[in-house]
C-alpha cells in the first residue's frame, strides 16, 4: 500500500503478532459502535479480534528511540468498520500496554481506548509465550502461546485474511464523541497459520462480547516497519 498523503508524525516496527478472530454478529458489533461508524463484514459476518504483539523503536518522526520507552508489549481488541464517506479501518475496544508514558500519549493525543497493563513475553523454539495483566482487575494473567512457522506470504485480496489483517486506518471519539480518522503505512503483512497453542477471550469479555470456542482465525504475521500519520477530524 502506498503512503497516504499525509507527513509522517511517528515510526515504529511491529513484529510476532497474533491474530485471532471469531465470528460475531453483524448486529451486536454494531450495537457498540459510535455515532457515524458502521460494521464492516466479510460475507455478511461481523469479526471480533484479539491480537498481541511486539511494538518495537517506537519514536516520533524528529527524535531517536529511546532503550527504556520505545520498547514494549501491546494487545489489542479490535473489530472492522467504515465511515460515512464508506472508508475501511479498525475500531478499538482496548489497547492493554506496559509502557505507561505511552498509554498516556496515546489516550491524551490520539483518543484512543489504552490501558495500562502488566505484560511479558518470551521465545523459545520459534514459540512465543505472551502474558497480560490488566492493571485494576482481579482476572488472572491473560496467556497467548503460539508456534510460529515458516512460509508467509501475502493474503490473497478479497480472502477472509485479506479482510482481517489488511487495515491501514484506525477510527476514534474524543469523550464528546467526535470521530476521527487514523492511517498507518507499511508493506503488505506477510503471513501464515501458526500453531495455537495457549489463548484466552477474557479480554474480549471485558469489552463485552462472551466469545466461546476456538478462534475462527488464526493467523501470525512477519515483522513490519510502520509510519504514523496524524489524526484527521471528521465531519
Amino acid at each position: 500500500m502506498s503512503p497516504p498523503p499525509n507527513p509522517v508524525v511517528g515510526t515504529q516496527r511491529w513484529r510476532d503478532l497474533l491474530f485471532l478472530h471469531w465470528r460475531v454478529s453483524a448486529a451486536a458489533v454494531q450495537a457498540t459502535l459510535p455515532p457515524g461508524l458502521f460494521v464492516d463484514t466479510h460475507e455478511g459476518q461481523g469479526y471480533l479480534g484479539i491480537v498481541p504483539f511486539f511494538m518495537d523503536r517506537v519514536r516520533p518522526a524528529f527524535l531517536p528511540p529511546v532503550p527504556w520507552l520505545s520498547w514494549f508489549l501491546e494487545l489489542n481488541v479490535r473489530t472492522y468498520v467504515r465511515d460515512a464517506a464508506g472508508v475501511p479501518g479498525v475500531w478499538f475496544y482496548s489497547l492493554d500496554c506496559n509502557q505507561p508514558i505511552g498509554v498516556a500519549i496515546a489516550q491524551r493525543f490520539f483518543h484512543l481506548p489504552y490501558v495500562h497493563a502488566r505484560m511479558h513475553a518470551t521465545h523459545a523454539g520459534g514459540a512465543v509465550d505472551f502474558y497480560s495483566q490488566r492493571r485494576g482487575t482481579v482476572h488472572a494473567p491473560w496467556r497467548y502461546r503460539w508456534q510460529q512457522h515458516a512460509g508467509s506470504a501475502p493474503a490473497a485480496p478479497e480472502s477472509l485474511e485479506h479482510f482481517l489483517v489488511e487495515r491501514y486506518v484506525l477510527y476514534a471519539a474524543d469523550a464528546r464523541g467526535q470521530l476521527y480518522r487514523g492511517r498507518v503505512s507499511h508493506t503488505p503483512y506477510h503471513i501464515h497459520t501458526p500453531t495455537l497453542l495457549a489463548h484466552t477471550t477474557a479480554p474480549a469479555a471485558l469489552a463485552g462480547f462472551p466469545l466461546t470456542g476456538a478462534p475462527d482465525s488464526v493467523l501470525a504475521a512477519s515483522p513490519v516497519n510502520v509510519r504514523i500519520h496524524p489524526l484527521r477530524r471528521l465531519g
